[in-house]
């Protein structure tokens, strides 16, 4: 078993998690720098925005976390705000910072669907990264198996938990979120195949298929009224990119609310 802590600074412990998480936002703000320029963005309005956004995605993943495990914070308040002990979620985090994106454009007066389209490739990108946060702690996990004998050894004894080999979910979702960023990077210059809008709306319908049958293997979902909560947001993801996907074709246009206020 590896040790989820990477190093010791005094009495303060850096865990594998969280530098899985600050490389793959490190390596996505660079990306979106560098794809800035092509849409007339400045690369230090990334910057600016991700000093905005982070620490509320942060603050949106533990909120939704709490909000569906209220029946045991309700009795625990003062654990809360207590983070280091885990319990984050990924859509709280991609909603607050989508919201956060949104307004930052608006104030800004930068091309929000532009915005979102350098953005989209890093995000999938982080995404990947991060998943392997969860390797570390031994969580996101499926199912128990006889054997992992299609993996590496490390992965197989990292995976064996509680007296099993488990489902490794996360490989399984970092591996086809980079394919979709893969994907998004070798299509998004070709404008015939991916018009302005079509990479974000490409990262929505992705992700949201990935995550919706990955979800379905996983044994440690939060769950809402009997249903897992992951499942249904993705399935609103997928509707909502192929939704809007469709009317950006048929109509050669993006919807109002997205457009660029400077128009």
């Amino acid at each position: 078993m590896i040790d989820p802590t990477a190093l010791k600074l005094g009495p303060f412990d850096i865990r594998w998690y969280a530098l899985c998480i600050i490389t793959g936002v490190m390596l996505a703000v660079y990306l979106a720098m560098k794809e800035a320029p092509r849409k007339k963005i400045n690369p230090d309005s990334v910057l600016d925005f991700i000093l905005l956004a982070f620490p509320i995605a942060i603050l949106g993943a533990r909120f939704y976390y709490v909000i569906f495990e209220w029946s045991y914070y309700k009795n625990h308040l003062p654990e809360v705000f207590a983070i280091w002990n885990g319990g984050i979620a990924i859509y709280g985090g991609l909603i607050a910072g989508a919201l956060v994106l949104y307004f930052f454009t608006r104030h800004q007066l930068i091309d929000t669907v532009d915005f979102l389209d350098i953005a989209a490739p890093g995000v999938l990108i982080a995404q990947s990264l991060g998943r392997w946060g969860n390797f570390f702690n031994q969580e996101a996990f499926g199912k128990s198996v006889q054997h992992l004998n299609y993996l590496p050894e490390a992965i197989r004894n990292q995976m064996y938990i509680d007296g099993a080999y488990r489902t490794p979910t996360f490989l399984y979702e970092s591996l086809w979120n980079l394919l979709g960023f893969i994907i998004i990077i070798s299509l998004r210059h070709k404008p015939k195949l991916l018009k302005k809008g079509e990479p974000s709306l490409f990262y929505l319908v992705w992700y949201g298929c990935g995550r919706f049958v990955i979800e379905g293997m996983r044994t440690d979902s939060l769950m809402l009224a009997g249903l897992r909560v992951s499942q249904w947001l993705s399935a609103l993801l997928v509707i909502v990119g192929l939704g809007l996907w469709i009317y950006r074709r048929r109509h050669f246009d993006i919807p109002f609310y997205l457009k660029n206020v400077n128009k």
